[in-house]
């Protein structure tokens, strides 16, 4: 069974302060305009244990609570994993 792309739920792993997650919310968000997928935010800071699994690789990317990426957003890869299709294969 194929999950539809609005079905997909997106979080992305921030910190305060961090430019790299301010682009990566900025790159997600317009994808999400576009594919229509369920984001959220959450603080790393906030939680001692998303603390202690990700602090040093900030911002995270998680796909339906899995890790997908960190530090940036690869727009093909999160397609591709959003879609179900491989990445790198021809559309």
């Amino acid at each position: 069974m194929v999950t539809k792309v609005t079905e997909r739920r997106v979080t992305v792993i921030t910190r305060a302060g961090c430019h790299l997650c301010e682009v990566a919310e900025q790159t997600l968000q317009r994808l999400q305009a576009e594919l229509g997928f369920g984001l959220r935010s959450v603080d790393v800071d906030a939680d001692p244990v998303l603390q202690a699994e990700y602090s040093d690789r900030v911002p995270v990317i998680l796909i339906d609570d899995r890790e997908h990426g960190y530090w940036r957003v690869e727009e093909k890869r999160f397609r591709a994993a959003l879609t179900g299709r491989r990445w790198g294969s021809v559309r």
